[in-house]
């Protein structure tokens, strides 16, 4: 089968499409004809070991999220038909209940081999039903992105109609927050440096948006919408972003950590978090169960995931590198 890994030393020079034997499915397992990837920020650290220690010796098969049709049953499982569309689940160890060690500890495409492959042999408690109106891109969609804004909101946030939520660019975590928040009946405003990009946000049912680059002191601007701040942040940027988030969030809020985007360290006046009862709630994506309860409500909705645009398989470093643009709205996809 054809595969897309890092062989021989950690860089993006020793990315590189191969072939490795066709897996098969043994007690327990399931394997998938996979169909389509999407990228996310960790794709393009991973090539250089950006997770340390804990990353799979070389040679390592890039990608967390994708798709496939599962076309080998092995012995013991139930519940699982020849031809169902499934998604791996990006922590293969984390099926429901709060985040351990052990949890986190099993991921595709860092402790383990990723979805850039024609075949994939998974447990079949690491593998979940898609929306069956989904397309097979807007399905890959859904393991990283999709579940990380649904346990910031959902499991986590508990965001309620009425609620207001700020949302910081408009990357895939971003707009499948967009969405889900505005499902959930709350008001919702996104930032961007791009008009276009915020005129888009808008036609996805954003309620206000804010061109950073122009208001930089985008935090007190917020207040100016909502007055007293907001009650929830999907905080996406990190050290250039935060000070800002704390402007703009209301006492006994709640920001979400999901991405370090502007910095990975903390420069803020930590006092506010302090004074103002500020719950900041770091969010690694989430379990199984999430994406079976997201699943549900997408399916229930008719939501569309947003997908920028589609490479083919062969087309693994153009579609990185299109990543690192950041140009892209919503997620960048594979086809297989």
């Amino acid at each position: 089968m054809k595969v897309f890994q890092v062989e021989d030393d950690w860089s993006r020079d020793n990315v590189r499409l191969s072939t490795r034997p066709d897996p098969h499915a043994g007690p327990g397992q399931v394997r998938l004809k996979m169909r389509a990837g999407a990228l996310n920020y960790r794709d393009n650290v991973v090539p250089v070991r950006g997770y340390g220690s804990r990353m799979k010796a070389l040679p390592l098969i890039l990608l967390g999220d994708g798709v496939g049709v599962a076309d080998e049953i092995g012995e013991g499982v139930a519940g699982i038909a020849v031809g169902e569309r499934l998604c791996p689940m990006l922590f293969q160890s984390w099926q429901s209940g709060e985040p351990t060690e052990e949890r986190l500890s099993r991921s595709l495409g860092v402790e383990l081999d990723g979805t850039m492959a024609e075949y994939m042999v998974l447990n079949a408690a690491g593998v979940a039903a898609v929306p069956a109106h989904l397309s097979d891109e807007e399905a890959a969609t859904l393991p990283t992105a999709g579940v990380t804004a649904w346990r910031a909101l959902v499991t986590e946030g508990r965001v309620k109609p009425g609620d207001t939520v700020l949302v910081q660019g408009t990357g895939g975590v971003s707009l499948f927050a967009l969405q889900f928040a505005k499902l959930l009946g709350a008001f919702v405003i996104v930032t961007s440096s791009s008009d276009a990009k915020l005129a888009r946000a808008r036609e996805l049912g954003a309620d206000a948006v804010i061109n950073y680059r122009e208001t930089p002191a985008w935090g007190k601007r917020t207040r100016e919408i909502v007055a007293g701040g907001v009650d929830h942040i999907v905080e996406v940027g990190g050290q250039g972003t935060l000070p800002e988030s704390l402007r703009a969030i209301r006492p006994g809020g709640t920001i979400s950590m999901i991405g370090v985007l502007a910095g990975g360290t903390m420069d803020a006046r930590l006092g506010l978090v302090v004074t103002r009862h500020v719950r900041m709630q770091g969010v690694t994506v989430g379990s199984r169960e999430d994406f079976v309860a997201m699943a549900r409500a997408i399916e229930l909705a008719k939501l569309q995931p947003v997908v920028d645009c589609t490479f083919a398989f062969e087309e693994l470093p153009q579609a990185l590198d299109h990543l690192a643009s950041g140009q892209h709205f919503g997620k960048i996809c594979i086809r297989y």
